[in-house]
């Protein structure tokens, strides 16, 4: 039974959401859409504000990332799209269903079309590989041909078909992640939600857990919306992303335009590691005016994804003239996006620096003239 047999009928949507719809079609197809959505608890000393007035939609078959600081609102905002966490106001669609008003029956077959799996596997320790995954099926009361069957197909999907006599303390934790998301596409959940799966792995299994992920969204067409504090994790298998701060959507777009300029300052904090910064010693020896003729004009480069192909680093040093020598940086590919920074260091070029920074700028969508050095 899908989500969308459940619908009963809904409440007429706001003045502002209709309008929304009308101007932004794409909303009427979101698979999860958030529409003022908030959420307080009573804390010890006061009411605390997790979310305020969320609205987001996510589309299906899309890998969506959710980021931010610590006490964001990471956790309380997925955690309403299985009403784990019930919202204080505002509402949560999907497919067009507004689940607020899901009784318990709704609520079971709603969780089991959402599957789930968290940073500490939550596996049981007496059960072998192949109970662990089994147990919502017998829960559900499903056949146990059909249980075999469909343990036997997760099993092979997550590559674990030789490792379903063992017991979890006998697995890597990499292992026991792919039990986990074995477990949580038992019902053939059409979403599924992944919080801070990975950080708890190394990053070589986190890649190999990432790979496992981007197959599952695109073998069965699965939504996947994922919490995490690794930008890592968002660059290499994320669509789109959204950046929360103190329960508010500060940020949000394509996962390129997101990572290659950065607009609010949560945002450029919490890319900041995947950036390129500035080597103390270079940053030392720098100097505001030059020294003497000899000295080096150091440009800082950027890229932001707004144009498709790397940069023609031949025909830029040309275009400087003189002596170019690379410093630092990289480029790479973001969702078939050029981004990334080159610090260059020009001596002997005919150009002063702001002609030099123009001229950079026809291959940069950002040129920064840093200073001198000797």
């Amino acid at each position: 039974m899908s989500v969308a047999s459940l619908q009963r009928p809904r409440p007429e949507p706001a003045p502002q959401s209709a309008v929304q719809a009308q101007l932004h079609p794409e909303l009427n197809r979101a698979h999860v859409r958030f529409i003022g959505l908030t959420k307080t608890y009573q804390g010890q000393q006061g009411p605390v504000h997790a979310l305020h007035g969320i609205d987001l939609a996510i589309q299906h078959g899309e890998v969506f990332g959710i980021i931010g600081r610590s006490g964001a609102g990471k956790s309380s905002l997925i955690r309403t799209i299985n009403r784990l966490e019930q919202p204080s106001s505002g509402r949560v669609l999907i497919d067009q269903v507004d689940i607020g008003d899901f009784d318990e029956d709704r609520l079971v077959e709603l969780r089991r079309r959402i599957g789930m799996i968290f940073q500490h596997f939550n596996l049981m320790s007496a059960k072998t590989v192949w109970q662990n995954v089994e147990l919502p099926l017998k829960v559900a009361g499903v056949p146990k041909e059909q249980r075999e069957r469909k343990v036997r197909e997760l099993l092979e999907l997550v590559g674990l078909q030789d490792k379903h006599k063992a017991y979890p303390a006998q697995l890597s934790g990499g292992q026991k992640q792919r039990v986990g998301i074995a477990r949580a596409l038992v019902h053939d959940p059409a979403i599924l939600l992944c919080d801070e799966a990975t950080s708890a792995l190394d990053p070589e299994t986190t890649q190999s857990i990432l790979g496992l992920l981007k197959e599952i969204n695109q073998r069965l067409g699965l939504t996947i919306i994922l919490i995490t504090h690794e930008m890592a994790v968002i660059r290499d298998i994320c669509d789109r992303v959204v950046v929360l701060e103190h329960g508010h959507v500060v940020e949000q777009g394509p996962v390129w335009e997101v990572f290659g300029n950065p607009q609010h300052e949560v945002s450029k904090t919490l890319l900041a590691p995947l950036q390129h910064s500035l080597p103390d010693e270079l940053q030392s020896r720098l100097l505001e005016q030059s020294p003497s003729v000899d000295a080096a004009l150091v440009l800082r480069l950027q890229f932001t994804g707004s144009q498709r192909d790397e940069p023609d680093l031949a025909a830029l040093f040309n275009a400087l003239g003189g002596k170019v020598r690379l410093l630092q940086g990289g480029v790479e590919r973001i969702q078939g996006h050029a981004l990334g920074q080159l610090l260059l260091a020009v001596t002997g070029s005919p150009l002063d620096a702001e002609a030099l920074r123009q001229r950079a700028s026809q291959w940069a969508q950002q040129v920064e003239v840093l200073g001198y050095v000797v």
